[in-house]
């Protein structure tokens, strides 16, 4: 009988010619790892309650092994789904790995996640499945009591409602994380959920609280920049909102300069978005009749 290496191997090799084969191999591999899973956890809790540290060190051998065989066919899955642009298969997958969750560190749980969700931005209109797996996953986080994994779900969420113009939405689950994270004091969190405060109430046309919200994602953004390090994803963010706002109050020039910032930024990380820094330059250029 094939060992579970040996069937993945073999569902990669055919996922291009037969996919609907390879399909099968990574669910068998899942159905097989989840069981083995199980049966390790009984084991090992009988050779703990026996007390004996050589068995109880090989079993947890054992399960990791079976866990990073599980993580594999997972991700091989949903890469599978995704090149089928195929969401509804993606978010049962995501569905599906909760009980891998259940069994990693919170760590590698964060990140498994953030890697399936991204694959959905390969899959055409699939907003609302992605809204509706984020709102599933985040009761479930909130249930386990993984708070930071739900944060990060939580700003996924609003992002997308933002996109998806859902502003009252967006706020209302803005307020709820404005009022936790303050708790918590995460300086860099605060100013993601600010900035993107600032961007909801500039697509209502609210511009006062546009520029509070980005003043206050600001004040977040020195705050952590004293202790730790501000990615750079997150600066481009902070410059493109600043040259918006300044635009809005016909400041051309000072908007440009902060577009510029972006677009340097952005183009240094081969970002997508640096195009439509450029875009705002050129527009800045013609409302000064440069």
């Amino acid at each position: 009988m094939p060992t579970n290496e040996e069937l993945i191997n073999e569902a990669d090799s055919v996922a291009s010619t037969n996919p609907k084969r390879a399909e099968e191999i990574y669910k068998q591999v899942l159905a097989s790892s989840g069981k083995h899973a199980s049966t390790n956890v009984c084991t090992l809790d009988s050779w703990a309650f026996a007390g004996s540290a050589s068995n109880g060190s090989s079993s947890n051998q054992e399960r990791d092994h079976v866990l990073r065989n599980q993580e594999n066919a997972m991700t091989k899955l949903a890469e599978l789904y995704r090149d089928q642009r195929n969401a509804k298969g993606l978010a049962e997958v995501i569905t599906l790995s909760r009980s891998f969750m259940s069994s990693t560190a919170k760590a590698k749980t964060a990140k498994l996640i953030r890697t399936l969700l991204n694959y959905f931005n390969d899959i055409p209109n699939s907003r609302q499945i992605q809204i509706d797996v984020l709102l599933d996953n985040i009761d479930w986080s909130k249930r386990e009591k993984r708070i930071f994994l739900k944060h990060s779900l939580e700003i996924r969420l609003v992002s997308l409602q933002l996109e998806t113009s859902q502003f009252k939405a967006a706020l209302a689950r803005i307020d709820t994380l404005l009022t936790e994270l303050k708790k918590l004091d995460d300086k860099m969190i605060l100013t993601e959920v600010h900035l993107l405060e600032s961007r909801v109430y500039r697509g209502i046309g609210n511009l006062v609280k546009a520029k509070v919200g980005f003043s206050a994602a600001l004040t977040s953004a020195r705050t952590a920049a004293n202790s730790i390090y501000c990615p750079p994803h997150l600066q481009a963010a902070l410059d493109l909102q600043s040259g918006v706002l300044h635009a809005e109050d016909k400041d051309y020039t000072t908007a440009y300069s902060y577009f510029y910032e972006t677009f340097e930024n952005m183009s240094s990380q081969d970002d997508p978005g640096a195009l439509n820094a450029l875009k705002y330059m050129l527009l800045c250029k013609v409302m000064l009749n440069l």
